[in-house]
C-alpha cells in the first residue's frame, strides 16, 4: 500500500516536471509584459501580433515546414522499404546491415552534424534546404524503421497469400493489401518524422547556410531578452498545432486498427 502511494506522487513529480514548463508558454503569451516573469501584468494579444509582422521567422517557419515535410515523406519510404526487407527476408549480413543503418539513432547530433558538414564541403557542395534534409532524413530513418518493422511483424500474412492465390501480383499485393493495413505505422512514422525535424536544431545549425530554420531562428532570437514574449507566443502556437497533430494521429490509428480487424475477421475477402 506504502509503495503504492510513493510511486503515485513519484508519477505525480515527474508529470509536473515535465509539463509544468510548457503550461508556462501560453500563460507568458498572453501576458502583458515586456518581461518574463511573475507577477502577471494583465492579459494581451500584442505578441501574436508581433509574429504576424515578423517577415524573418515567417521565411524560417516556411523552411522548416519544407524540411520537415520532405523528411518525413523520405524518411518514411525508406524506412518502410528496410523495415519490409528486415521483417520478411532472410540474407547473410541482415542483423549487421539494420544494425548500420540504426546507429544514427545513438550517435550524438554533433558528430552526424560536423560529419555532413565536411561531407558535403569536400563534396564540392553549397549548404541549402536540401542539405539539413539529408541529414534530417538520415537521423529520422532509424525511427521510421524501429515504428514500421512493428507495423510489418504484426501483420498477417494469410492476407497477402490470399491475394496472391487470387492472381494479384507482388506489387499490387503491397500496394492494396500491405499499405492499407499498416498504415497506422505509416501515419506514426510520418509525425514522428515530422517533429523530429522541425525541432532539431543541432543539424540545423552545421547545415543551414544562409537559409535558417525555425529552432536555428528561435536560438537567434534568444540573445535579446525584448524578444521572449513574443518567442512564448511562437511557442504556444507550435504547442497547439503538436496536440492536433496527436489527435488527428490517433484518429488515424484508430480508424486503421478497425478495419484490419475487420480485415482479420474475414470482412477483407
Amino acid at each position: 500500500m506504502f509503495r503504492g502511494k510513493l510511486f503515485g506522487v513519484f508519477i505525480a513529480v515527474f508529470l509536473v516536471f515535465l509539463y509544468a514548463p510548457t503550461l508556462l508558454l501560453p500563460i507568458f503569451a498572453f501576458n502583458d509584459s515586456s518581461i518574463v516573469s511573475f507577477p502577471l501584468k494583465g492579459f494581451t494579444t500584442e505578441w501574436f501580433g508581433v509574429l504576424r509582422d515578423t517577415k524573418p521567422l515567417h521565411v524560417a517557419a516556411k523552411n522548416s515546414l519544407f524540411i520537415a515535410l520532405t523528411s518525413a515523406f523520405l524518411a518514411t519510404i525508406l524506412g518502410t522499404l528496410a523495415a519490409r526487407v528486415a521483417s520478411r527476408y532472410k540474407f547473410p549480413g541482415k542483423q549487421a546491415a539494420i544494425g548500420f543503418i540504426m546507429v544514427p539513432m545513438v550517435l550524438p547530433e554533433i558528430i552526424i552534424g560536423v560529419s555532413l558538414l565536411v561531407v558535403i564541403i569536400q563534396m564540392g557542395m553549397s549548404l541549402s534546404l536540401w542539405s539539413i534534409i539529408l541529414g534530417h532524413v538520415l537521423i529520422c530513418t532509424p525511427f521510421c524503421i524501429a515504428i514500421l518493422n512493428g507495423a510489418f511483424m504484426n501483420l498477417d500474412q494469410s492476407l497477402e497469400e490470399a491475394s496472391f492465390d487470387l492472381g494479384h501480383s507482388k506489387l499490387k499485393t503491397f500496394w492494396l493489401i500491405t499499405i492499407p493495413l499498416v498504415m497506422p505505422g505509416l501515419v506514426s512514422s510520418m509525425l514522428i518524422s515530422f517533429t523530429i525535424s522541425l525541432d532539431e536544431f543541432i543539424i540545423a545549425f552545421f547545415l543551414a547556410g544562409t537559409e535558417p530554420t525555425l529552432p536555428v531562428y528561435i536560438w537567434g532570437q534568444l540573445r535579446f531578452p525584448a524578444k521572449l514574449p513574443s518567442l512564448m507566443a511562437l511557442g504556444t502556437i507550435l504547442l497547439v498545432l503538436s496536440l492536433f497533430l496527436l489527435g488527428l494521429a490517433e484518429f488515424f490509428r484508430r480508424r486503421g486498427v478497425k478495419r484490419t480487424g475487420q480485415m482479420n475477421s474475414g470482412g477483407f475477402l
